[in-house]
């Protein structure tokens, strides 16, 4: 197999800010901010020439059920703890850029969540730190939230959970970009602990620095539809990692690793041991790539999984998923990266016939989860529909011309 390498591309689309969707993706729909039967609270408004100048004065104002609205502009220093139920908290009018500019909530981070039911749209988080290493654009700490079309850049992790499992966390189109500071630690762009359920779909996970893009100790995980590419300069160490077993249904995924990784593997599942009363893992229709010059390996798996499948799949680069434990494989072509429209650009949509005759296996279901792709990521931060059932092995559907 002839390899390439990638030095110094950008992404096709460069590092734009993640853009609103016309259809939302189904599986990764939490409960409503207000419930049918529960009146809607307060609508307020913060913003330079508005009577609430700041997003602190908004928390500590707060009621259950209402909506606080943000003014476009930057906000530094401007940290807060939400503690109210069934809150909505978004950016209107453009950008909306909270610096952390050395400040954070409780030495914890731009923003702890308390509250029950909380959506958090269009907001960015950049720069947490603090003493610890461990400082977030968000700390979520009880209740269900959920987080749409954000955007998690420069901090020393993205979003990062406490270890409760009542807890419930959504996140839809959003971008992570990892830790830029000189402090040497693990730094993660999303770190979900011991919680009930993770969904993520949509979402731009890029650029971490020693830690992963994604690590997940949930009892149940949905993550659909995304990006995540250590790409040009990235160190990340796992790509997607479940350390604690649990349910994992992983669909439709661009999954890249890139050349400067310390850990030759993408996926590792229950590496730590298994901690939920049932682990299995679905790989099903996933573009997985690996760019390390040594070689990497694409799936780990720790002896002792009820289940592992891995069907449809497109790996690019040496190895095979087979490797990683026993379990149901079928249909995980290994291919060159001159299948794809442009590598160097990392655009991986397959050239039109570059793969004749591919048979696939039948996506089927796992627990009424429905593991056929209905949905492909489009870059960035996007969903794109698909118009019937998907006919190529990986995570994107779309051919370019040949």
């Amino acid at each position: 197999m002839k390899r390439r390498f990638l030095r110094g591309g950008l992404a096709l689309l460069g590092y734009a800010a993640c853009r609103p969707l016309l259809a939302a993706a189904p599986v990764a729909s939490p409960p409503p901010a207000s419930p049918a039967g529960v009146a809607a609270g307060r609508l307020l408004r913060v913003g330079p020439g508005q009577s609430l100048r700041t997003l602190a004065a908004a928390a500590a104002q707060a009621r259950d059920g209402d909506t606080i609205e943000v003014d476009a502009g930057e906000y530094s220093g401007d940290v807060a703890v939400w503690t109210r139920d069934r809150l909505t908290v978004r950016g209107v009018g453009g950008p909306v850029r909270l610096l952390a500019a050395g400040a954070s909530a409780e030495g914890k981070a731009i923003w702890v969540v308390r509250g029950d039911r909380m959506l958090v749209e269009n907001i960015e988080f950049v720069g947490a730190r603090v003493g610890d290493l461990n400082g977030a654009g968000i700390r979520h700490e009880k209740g269900a939230l959920s987080v749409r079309q954000c955007r998690f850049l420069d901090n020393q992790n993205g979003i990062l959970t406490s270890n409760d499992k009542t807890l419930e966390l959504h996140v839809e189109r959003c971008e992570f970009s990892g830790y830029t500071g000189r402090e040497e630690g693990i730094f993660h762009n999303l770190y979900a602990g011991t919680i009930r359920r993770l969904s993520v779909s949509g979402c731009y996970f890029h650029a971490a620095r020693v830690g992963h893009l994604l690590k997940s100790r949930a009892g149940e995980n949905h993550i659909f539809y995304n990006r995540l590419t250590d790409e040009s300069g990235g160190r990340a160490s796992y790509e997607l990692e479940f350390p604690a077993g649990g349910l994992a249904y992983v669909v439709g995924n661009l999954i890249q690793q890139g050349s400067l990784t310390e850990n030759p593997h993408l996926i590792a599942f229950g590496a730590e041991g298994y901690k939920w009363p049932r682990n299995e893992l679905h790989l099903v229709h996933n573009t997985l790539i690996d760019d390390r010059p040594r070689g990497g390996v694409f799936l780990r798996v720790k002896s002792g999984a009820d289940r592992v499948r891995a069907v449809n799949n497109l790996l690019v680069g040496k190895g095979s998923l087979e490797s990683a434990a026993s379990g149901e494989y079928a249909a995980n072509p290994n291919v060159d990266w001159d299948v794809f429209a442009r590598a160097v650009r990392q655009d991986y949509r397959l050239r039109r016939g570059a793969l004749p005759g591919v048979r696939l296996a039948a996506p089927g279901s796992a627990d009424g989860v429905d593991l056929a792709p209905r949905m492909e990521y489009a870059h960035p931060c996007q969903l794109r529909p698909l118009s019937g059932n998907a006919t190529l092995p990986g995570a994107l559907q779309s051919e370019a011309p040949a």
